[in-house]
């Protein structure tokens, strides 16, 4: 294999530009050429593909977003812009692609493959580390570091207050944000998409025998809980109580951005390293993830498929600290 493409698609998470940055030093340290694809999948049906160089990337390391931009692209879920894709991958004589992304990015390259040939692997980057075959995906360190840094700026008003936060972070399907900020955050309850029938418990502790003592309290909701998010959790229980008066914080895109943390730097360098080194030894359809600090490979099928399960001992640790 003699050039490479490098793109990011889908979300931006912190840490995609020390991933883009290692992928191009790594294939030129192999002496493979690289270019980079900007606006991901879009970037490739219309041609906007660069050569890149150790200096094109350069001074990134430590910012947030993606230099090759990101997008999500209608146009390549039909086969005359995969098409398209292919044929100005040929054009720049691109043999094998990294792609940086989640679900519908891997997806995407799946579908490429089994059309026409293009192998790609793979890097783990959302925010939301919802995906099968690594423990940790780029960009969720630092997003649970920004959520929590909110929530305790929060925790000073609520205290003052004497009053009821809720805060809703993103996780439109999976409550893994949720989950970590509760805990470093010192929540009373979090509500995730996994944990169906909350209700109850939620309800308990603001009224009837088991309400809480507490003069304060902050619950952290994942966006996809089942009552559908922080502002339909407070107008349900306002139906019960009706002089219920809390305040809602909705965190929004803010977890996206800022400067990458030290561990998704040191994440996304390895995994751009071992995206490269697998794709130049004839690896292909796989994701590169790390899974208990060790550099494994797993199938698109896998990744995108199989659900990756919340860690039951944090669940239980939200139960035990709120006592």
């Amino acid at each position: 294999m003699k050039k490479i493409g490098v793109f990011t698609s889908g979300g931006d998470a912190p840490g995609m530009n020390a991933c883009i940055r290692a992928v191009v030093r790594t294939a030129i340290y192999n002496k493979v050429e690289v270019a980079g694809i900007i606006h991901g999948y879009n970037g490739m049906i219309d041609g906007n593909i660069i050569e890149m160089q150790s200096r094109s990337v350069s001074n990134i390391i430590q910012r947030g977003g993606t230099i090759l931009k990101t997008s999500r692209s209608a146009a390549f879920m039909t086969y005359e812009g995969r098409k398209k894709a292919y044929d100005n991958l040929v054009k720049y004589g691109i043999e094998g692609i990294v792609c940086i992304g989640g679900n519908g990015t891997f997806t995407g390259a799946k579908v490429f493959f089994e059309e026409f040939g293009i192998p790609s692997i793979g890097a783990p980057g959302t925010i939301d580390n919802d995906l099968y075959g690594t423990d940790e995906t780029i960009g969720f360190d630092t997003a649970v570091n920004t959520a929590v840094d909110a929530i305790d700026k929060i925790r000073d008003t609520a205290e003052s207050h004497d009053r009821v936060f809720f805060i809703e972070v993103m996780g439109r399907h999976a409550g893994f944000i949720a989950l970590a900020c509760g805990i470093a955050g010192g929540a009373e309850l979090v509500l995730v998409p996994e944990q169906k029938h909350e209700w109850v418990k939620l309800k308990n502790y603001f009224t009837g025998k088991n309400k809480s003592p507490k003069s304060f309290s902050i619950v952290v909701v994942a966006e996809g809980d089942e009552q559908g998010g922080a502002l339909k959790v407070v107008e349900h229980l306002k139906e019960f109580i009706p002089d219920f008066d809390p305040r809602i914080t909705i965190l929004g895109h803010i977890q996206r951005g800022g400067t990458p943390t030290a561990f998704d730097r040191v994440l996304a360098s390895r995994l751009g390293n071992a995206a490269v080194e697998a794709l130049l030894r004839g690896d292909k359809n796989k994701m590169v993830g790390l899974v208990e600090n060790k550099i494994v490979l797993t199938s698109y099928d896998d990744a995108i498929n199989k659900t990756k399960p919340l860690i039951s001992e944090s669940l239980r640790l939200v139960d035990v600290f709120n006592v």
